[in-house]
């Protein structure tokens, strides 16, 4: 089986279910704690898809590998001028 064939895809119809001690853990949390949570998740993500784009693109200027990074994590809701 080649490396495209072995990829699994998430149906529309399938759902990831939340084991039941981590909503315990989530549910002891502040909203505040819950967000300061989502921000760092959002942080990492934007670093990791931006370290991506500049090394697949090393002759890239700071300013396209932002809006490249910017349009990936907007699902291409911001465009690149």
């Amino acid at each position: 089986m080649g490396e495209e064939e072995s990829i699994m895809l998430l149906k529309a119809s399938q759902i990831e279910v939340m084991d039941d001690a981590m909503v315990e853990v989530l549910r002891a949390k502040t909203p505040a704690e819950r967000l300061a949570i989502a921000d760092g998740m959002w942080r990492s993500a934007r670093r990791i898809i931006r370290f991506k784009v500049q090394a697949d693109n090393p002759s890239w200027p700071d300013e396209r590998v932002d809006q490249e990074t910017a349009r990936r994590l907007s699902h291409g809701a911001v465009g690149t001028a």
